[in-house]
């Protein structure tokens, strides 16, 4: 299998980011990376000017984590409530999932949180309020508090938030 070394112009998901020499296939780098200019050959020319693109970076990954602290300190001020449809005997119609509660955040807080940011081992079957981590970069976490409700109101202990 023929590889290459090419040199991202750009963070890729799953490939990296700018200023790193990966090996990719052949094929990979000539039909998609490098057409679509977001990679360049690795050759001795190109990487002397890998220290302008690892500037860039930086710059990125410090902006990026300047906005993951912002949007931390909106979230932990951020006091949701969610309805929780009962039957009978209390038991639940459905559940409260990642995608949920990533709606109700974007919604309150125009923050644009995806569900895969959210930490949430199973989805949430019972009335109560729940501290619910979230990954906004891989050096800050954050946690959102989310009272889950029934339709009349009730649930959620008496911890008002």
């Amino acid at each position: 299998m023929a590889t290459v070394e090419v040199i991202l112009k750009q963070k890729i998901e799953g490939l990296g980011a700018e200023a790193d020499v990966v090996k990719v296939k052949r094929g990979f780098a000539r039909n998609f990376l490098l057409p679509q200019d977001r990679a360049y050959e690795a050759t001795k020319a190109n990487r002397r000017h890998v220290t302008r693109l690892k500037e860039v970076r930086a710059k990125r990954e410090a902006d990026e984590i300047v906005d993951a602290e912002s949007a931390a300190g909106k979230l932990k001020k951020l006091r949701l409530s969610i309805v929780l449809s009962l039957g009978q005997g209390g038991k639940a119609f459905g559940s409260v999932t990642t995608a949920d509660i990533a709606a109700l955040i974007n919604e309150k807080s125009k923050l644009n949180i995806d569900r895969h940011q959210l930490v949430l081992e199973a989805p949430i079957k019972t009335l109560g309020s729940y501290e619910i981590p979230v990954k906004l970069h891989p050096s800050v976490e954050a946690s959102v508090t989310v009272r889950v409700i029934s339709p009349d109101g009730e649930g959620g202990g008496s911890d008002e938030g």
